[in-house]
Order: C-alpha cells, then structure tokens, then sequence
C-alpha cells in the first residue's frame, strides 16, 4: 500500500512541473523576455543572448521531467538505461530521478542568482522547496516504498 507521504512527493513534483512547463513555454515563445516582463540586458553577464535556451532547459528538465516523474514512481516500471544512471542501487531508478532533479534545480536557481548577480524571494523560495522535495523523498516510508527488493547489481 502506497504511504500518504508518496503523494505528497507528486504533489510537489507536479507543482514544480507545472509552473516550470508555463515558465519554459512562454521563455520559449517568447526568447526576448517581453511576454514576462524581463529585459534581455539581465542576461549581461551569462552565456545567453536570449531566453530560448534557459527556456528550453527549464521546460524540459524542470518542467517535463517532474511531471514524468510522477507517471514513473506510480508504475514503478522496469528500465535497464535508466537503472544504469541510478546511483543509489537499493532504491527504484524512478526515486532516484526524484533526488536528481531536486539537485538540478538547486543547480538551476544557483547559476541563476551567479549569472543575474542577484538574489530574489522566489530564488530562496525555490532553493527551500528543493530542500523540501529532497527531505519528503528521504523520508523512511517513502525510501522504503521504493526500496528495491534484491539488488542484482
């Protein structure tokens, strides 16, 4: 039987994925920031001249990948090419993947802050939620519902 906990996990997935597929798309559709209101002269000091990259990027692994992610840990599926990219052997690679992108959007807020020069509420907003989704992923009822039963590695 699936803990509570477990939902609260998609929960919080879902919700990073959702505003980062909207905050993607419009960076997508809009590459010179109008539609959000950003100036392109923020992007000074990084290696973008525009927000079709950054946009890319936090669509699919911010914005996609969570709300995949979802999918996978209620199935549980078997993957050989993902379990090759699984560092922690006794857990279900779909868990692990949980744990991976909690880091990159550590790694995302902080090269934003490096490059913008600059830190905001929502930037310690979204580190702290990171910290959120990796302390609700160790918890032990959730650890121990992915758990893989005989390691064969």
């Amino acid at each position: 039987m699936k803990p509570q906990v477990v939902n609260q996990l998609m929960f919080l997935l879902a919700f990073l994925g959702i505003g980062a597929i909207g905050g993607g798309a419009i960076l997508m559709i809009s590459p010179s920031g109008i539609l959000m209101g950003i100036p392109l002269s923020i992007l000074k000091d990084s290696p973008f001249h525009n927000f079709l990259i950054p946009g890319i990027i936090l669509f699919t692994v911010l914005g996609v990948a969570p709300c995949m992610l979802i999918y996978l840990l209620l199935k549980k599926p078997d993957s050989k090419f993902f379990d090759r990219m699984n560092v922690f052997y006794d857990m279900h690679w779909s868990w692990s993947f949980c744990i991976y992108v909690a880091f990159a959007l550590i790694i995302w807020i902080q090269a934003e802050m490096m490059y913008l020069q600059s830190v905001s509420w929502l930037h310690t907003f979204y580190i702290l939620y990171a910290i959120l989704i990796l302390i609700v992923a160790l918890l032990p009822k959730v650890r121990n519902f992915y758990k893989i039963k005989t390691i064969e590695k």
